[in-house]
Order: C-alpha cells, then structure tokens, then sequence
C-alpha cells in the first residue's frame, strides 16, 4: 500500500516537474500535497464503499424483515417519501401484494396529504421563532449587562 502511494506521490510530481520547473523546496511541499491528497481521496473511497455496502446489508436484511426492518424502514423513511423514493419498492416483500403495502405505508384513506397546511407549518415556525427569541432576549436581560429588553421596548415606543 505504501508502495503504491509513493508510485503515485512520485509520478504525480514528476509530471508536475515536466510541465513546469520545479526546485527542490518546491518539490518537497508537492509531495507531501500530493501524498496528503491521495491519503484523502483513499479515505473517501474507503468511506464511500463502506456506505454502499451497509446500505446493501440493511436493504437485504429489509427485504427479508430480518429484525421487523421492513415496517421500522418504511415508517421512518414516510408516506410522501413512499411515493418518490424507489427503494421502499424495492423493500417490499415478494409475498405482499402491491396494493396492500400501499395500504400500510402510502398516502391516507382519504387522499389528504399527510402533513399539515403550509400556513399551519409557517404559522407555528413564526411562534416557536419568536418564543426562542424572546427567551433568549430575557437571558440576556437576567444575566448580562446589557438591557436588551429595555431596549427592544425603547424601540417600540420610538414606532407609535
């Protein structure tokens, strides 16, 4: 593996040294780059193929239902997601029929959507906002010295 590294680092600057002059300080930043570089794309290849294959061990074990995973994946991945992702699909069971699993896991009974209104969801952001605000403001007031109330106050008053 160390081998392979140093081919790599030593081709790399040498092509670099072809292209344009190269001196011996320079040389050795590029190096320790190019060795750092390649340390760092190995560790991201590593990472991405330890990610594939976790995934393909929970999509079999999912299939399956090893650990009861089908209805705990379906679940948590959701009723809009059902609808968009293929990988619920791919998740299902043979032995269940379409329909069924569409039942269980798709869009409600009566075909409303399974979150609430966009005004609702706007609205209660607004209100959770504005409370995580006003604590932090009295925080401030408390335990600082900077009266940060009085002078949201002040402000207010200046407005009428």
């Amino acid at each position: 593996m160390f081998t392979a590294l140093d081919l790599a680092v030593d081709y790399s600057v040498r092509l670099m040294a072809s292209l344009f002059e190269v001196r011996s300080f320079t040389r050795s930043w590029m190096t320790t780059g190019f060795m750092i570089a390649y340390v760092y794309l190995a560790g991201l290849l590593i990472l991405f193929l330890a990610r594939a294959a976790i995934a393909a061990v929970i999509e079999a074990m999912a299939r399956r239902n090893a650990f009861g995973l089908t209805n705990t994946i379906a679940r948590e991945r959701g009723i809009a997601a059902y609808r968009a992702w293929l990988p619920l699909e791919r998740i299902r069971p043979p032995h269940v029929p379409q329909d069924i699993w569409e039942e269980r896991f798709a869009w409600p009974a009566d075909n409303r959507p399974p979150y609430p209104p966009l005004w609702r969801r706007v609205m209660r952001a607004m209100l959770a906002y504005t409370l995580v605000i006003a604590a932090v403001a009295a925080l401030f007031q408390a335990f600082t010295p900077f009266p940060l109330l009085t002078w949201v106050g002040n402000a207010f008053a200046r407005l009428r």
